[in-house]
């Protein structure tokens, strides 16, 4: 009996799930966010976006993490993954990759949607509300602990450009921990559970 060999294809749509919604477009995403900071206009908001990425056999998946945390009281989060169809073995190329993916992210939050959010919180800013937009980059400075560290000037550099603030390990959780969650598991072509 032969075995069934699944050759991958590329994957990358811009449809976003967690663990009660799935097929979340970008759009969608922005209202889901806009609707969390509406149900407490006079909290300190969090905006995060951060990809990680694993190299599973025969591909690497990526997972890129959208957060909005609300500051000591919760959050609302979705991911996207993008399945590149082989195994990524330059450390640079996978933390450019990731870095290329949270910005295509941060990218569809324009100024009139950045302005969407942050006028949520304007009214209240002299009772504490405030709202800050951040790119986790899944790399660390601390040449005897990371291996991405020689790469941590550019992609924050690139981050920077786009006019958010960089986040770095050990302080990047959405890209860390998050993204990190989901992309442990392989992809698997028949298992639409996976297929974002």
């Amino acid at each position: 009996m032969k075995k069934k060999h699944h050759h991958l294809t590329m994957i990358h749509d811009l449809e976003f799930r967690n663990t009660s919604e799935k097929g979340l477009s970008l759009e969608k995403v922005h209202e889901r966010i806009l609707h969390f900071m509406r149900l407490e206009p006079k909290a300190a908001y969090k905006f995060i976006i951060g990809t990680d990425c694993q190299v599973h056999v025969g591909h690497t998946k990526f997972i890129t993490g959208v957060v909005i945390q609300r500051m000591g009281r919760g959050a609302w989060a979705c991911y996207r993954q993008v399945i590149v169809p082989r195994a990524l073995d330059s450390v640079k190329e996978k933390l450019s990759t990731e870095t290329m993916y949270s910005e295509e992210i941060a990218m569809f939050f324009n100024e009139q949607r950045r302005s969407e959010m942050e006028d949520i919180v304007l009214p209240f800013l002299y009772q504490g509300a405030s709202f800050e937009m951040f790119i986790h980059i899944d790399a660390g400075a601390d040449k005897l602990r990371n291996k991405t560290a020689m790469f941590v000037e550019e992609m924050v550099s690139r981050v920077e450009s786009m006019g958010m603030v960089p986040i770095i390990k050990p302080d990047s959780y959405v890209a860390s921990s998050y993204a990190n969650k989901f992309s442990k598991k392989p992809h698997h072509p028949t298992d639409e559970s996976v297929t974002v």
